[in-house]
């Protein structure tokens, strides 16, 4: 019964993991949700009755039956708090000083906060999880200390107002919950290959969490941020992210009956016509999203190589400032990005009152159906408006992304691709309205019904930017779908995705994330990329032809020599040859082995010292009178992965990517001629690209 336990116990604590950390998640996503609405509602004002209430929600407490969104008497905006009136230019000024002042404070805790506790909790978070898990170990980057302070940060700078959104953060704090609780597993937390299984789930349930999108997530994990991802990985996935999104949805931060962020209902089906716009709006998507890679990453080698890079908090309290100044005057960039985004998604009513929603429609009754009409002068203002905020967006997230805090790219990028979606629908929409006899139109349009909605168009471009920023194209387009509710109109996300991927590839190669992995010299392979070279594993291994190679003999090092051999490199670990002069191949050991394996023995007391013999093979020695042997055969690796001088280097690459490996050994006959590690392998890739190959990072 014991061993049935203990099986069972095996089998099924990798899907207790996954739920575990999917509840957690779930939790955090809600705190930050709730925390970070109710923060940046603190800018404008403060509801009197009960101050833990944010805008939305003491107007619901309130009695008055109709109100429009935040306007009802019970919340007191900051001027009123002060005793002026609602309107006037006392009370515009109070606020906008308000508003600057709160941003500025919140801005300059979270930098703060990062840059005295937790100086890996700063931006996106998804380049360094890629990292991660392509297998390489950044340390203390999925710490405690990192979550809490991304957690506490993120709020922060989300309410400050900042043009950021907090999806990518979502990713890593996810991905730090998983480490964390993955070391109440043994078989995952002592094992680093294990555990990227649960990184893998856990980033599927960020995403899910940011955008109460499952499916997205699963998909978004495997497109994007995972290595490596067997059957069993995507099922653990779906499961994590199915719970992460059922305790948010518990929670409900939102505050709505919709689980989704930006829900729409548009009764309209598509018409066939509307592709050519809809791919128009994926090459607009494509252009702004190269412009957008390219200064960001412009402006961030600046930053790194210039003194700016010296006073990060500095920086912060800069842009915010620039930010709250420039965003508080015009209506669409003072309003929250997602509220914004979905004014943009939305369709108009009868009911509205936004600028955007200023037809000359005259309704003779509540229930006429709306009718397609023409733009009023407040169409023209909004237009002219957001025009200037998706400049001022498209400028402030530039400089933005790769600050000292925590920030994310998501929501930014569906903003500016929602403002050029909705102007380019209002266009078309005008077109139809005008021509309605004009070939395009008269089979769909001719009896003046609404046959096109500027929302649909808004998502379009939201789509298209954020696709030609990440790169993705199938779990962007079921993130969208998920996020609008708007399953019909699959096929121009589709057509906006790829006509958007295909700019960007053709105007730049990489997106944002892999922009910044390179940036940051992470030592990642790429397994989308192709290797063309005839180079061969000869002209890359360690050490060159006339150098030696740090080797380990198999019975004839003491103790001694092996740890003076520890003190004078840095290998990560070492071949064992029978004898220097044969220099035939035994196994491989590594350097964590060896230290501790030393360390142990020395503490048990056996007589061993440090003339002790130290030996790999599974023999007895020779009786001498020294101290007794060190058996080390258990930490020997007897079947490490080689291979032969003449094999050429484009199957080593592929190796190195297929199986995640640290090194591979090089041999010619059984005798060992060098080794050749990831490190290698990536300042051979940059070399024959004709890139700085001292770039990767070597820590």
């Amino acid at each position: 019964i014991w061993n049935l336990i203990e099986g069972a116990h095996d089998a099924w604590s990798g899907w207790l993991c996954v739920l575990v950390v999917g509840l957690c998640t779930g939790v955090v996503a809600g705190v930050i949700d709730i925390g970070a609405s109710w923060m940046t509602d603190l800018k404008f004002g403060i509801c009197p009755q009960a101050f833990w209430l944010n805008r939305e929600q003491c107007c619901w407490s309130s009695n008055e039956t109709s109100f429009d969104s935040g306007n009802c008497s019970q919340w007191l905006t900051w001027a009123e708090v002060l005793g002026q009136s609602r309107e006037g230019a006392g009370s515009y000024i109070i606020s906008y000083l308000f508003y600057i002042v709160l941003a500025l404070l919140f801005a300059a805790l979270s930098a703060s906060l990062v840059r005295m506790f937790a100086p890996y909790a700063c931006g996106s978070g998804i380049p360094e999880i890629k990292t991660i898990l392509s297998g390489f170990i950044i340390r203390g980057y999925l710490g405690k200390w990192t979550l809490v302070i991304k957690c506490v940060g993120l709020i922060l700078s989300v309410s400050a107002g900042l043009s950021l959104g907090k999806e990518g953060p979502m990713v890593h704090i996810a991905c730090a919950i998983g480490n964390i609780l993955s070391y109440l597993f043994p078989k995952y937390g002592r094992n680093e290959a294990k555990k990227r299984e649960i990184l893998s789930a856990s980033a599927a349930a960020g995403v899910s969490v940011a955008f109460g999108a499952p499916i997205g997530g699963v998909l978004f994990s495997l497109e994007e941020v995972s290595y490596y991802f067997p059957l069993k990985t995507l099922w653990r996935s779906f499961f994590c992210a199915l719970i992460a999104a059922f305790i948010l949805r518990s929670i409900n931060p939102f505050g709505n009956e919709h689980s989704v962020l930006f829900y729409v209902e548009y009764n309209k089906p598509w018409i066939f016509f509307e592709l050519i716009p809809f791919i128009g709006l994926g090459i607009i998507g494509g252009v702004i999203a190269t412009i957008f890679i390219k200064a960001n990453l412009h402006w961030c080698r600046y930053r790194k190589y210039s003194k700016l890079g010296q006073y990060p908090v500095t920086e912060v309290l800069v842009v915010t400032v620039m930010t709250a100044i420039i965003a508080y005057p015009n209506p669409y960039t003072r309003m929250n990005t997602s509220q914004l985004i979905y004014l943009l998604f939305s369709q108009c009513g009868i009911s509205n009152s936004d600028n955007l929603c200023d037809y000359n429609r005259n309704f003779t009754d509540v229930n006429s159906a709306i009718e397609i009409a023409a733009a009023g002068p407040g169409v023209y203002k909004a237009i002219w408006l957001l025009i200037v905020a998706l400049i001022l967006k498209l400028v402030m997230t530039i400089f933005t992304f790769g600050m000292k805090v925590p920030c994310g790219l998501f929501i930014p990028s569906l903003c500016l691709g929602a403002i050029v979606g909705r102007i380019v629908g209002i266009g078309m929409e005008q077109l139809a309205y005008n021509y309605p006899k004009n070939w395009l139109f008269s089979g769909e349009c001719s009896t003046g019904d609404d046959c096109i909605t500027p929302g649909l168009y808004a998502m379009v471009g939201a789509a298209a930017v954020l696709g030609g920023v990440t790169r993705m194209t199938v779990s962007l387009v079921v993130i969208m779908f998920e996020l609008t509710g708007g399953v019909r109109y699959i096929v121009p996300l589709m057509a906006a995705a790829m006509a958007s991927k295909w700019v960007g590839d053709a105007l730049g190669r990489q997106g944002i994330y892999d922009a910044h992995i390179a940036l940051n010299g992470y030592p990642f392979l790429d397994s989308k990329d192709e290797f063309q070279h005839t180079s061969l594993a000869a002209d890359v291994m360690q050490p060159k032809r006339n150098e030696t190679l740090s080797v380990i003999t198999q019975d004839s090092m003491s103790v001694d020599d092996i740890e003076a051999l520890l003190k004078e490199t840095e290998h990560n670990g070492y071949p064992v040859v029978v004898s220097r002069e044969s220099q035939y191949l035994v196994g491989f050991v590594l350097r964590r082995d060896l230290n501790l394996a030393i360390a142990n023995a020395k503490r048990m007391a056996d007589g061993i010292c440090g003339q002790s013999i130290v030996l790999f093979t599974s023999g007895n020695p020779p009786q001498t009178l020294g101290p007794p042997p060190l058996k080390l055969k258990k930490i020997l690796d007897m079947a490490p992965i080689t291979i032969t001088d003449q094999t050429p280097m484009e199957t080593v690459v592929d190796m190195f990517r297929k199986l995640g490996l640290r090194q591979t050994l090089v041999t010619h006959n059984g005798r060992l001629l060098g080794v050749i590690t990831k490190k290698d392998v990536l300042r051979h890739i940059k070399q024959m690209d004709n890139e700085d190959p001292n770039s990767v990072l070597f820590n």
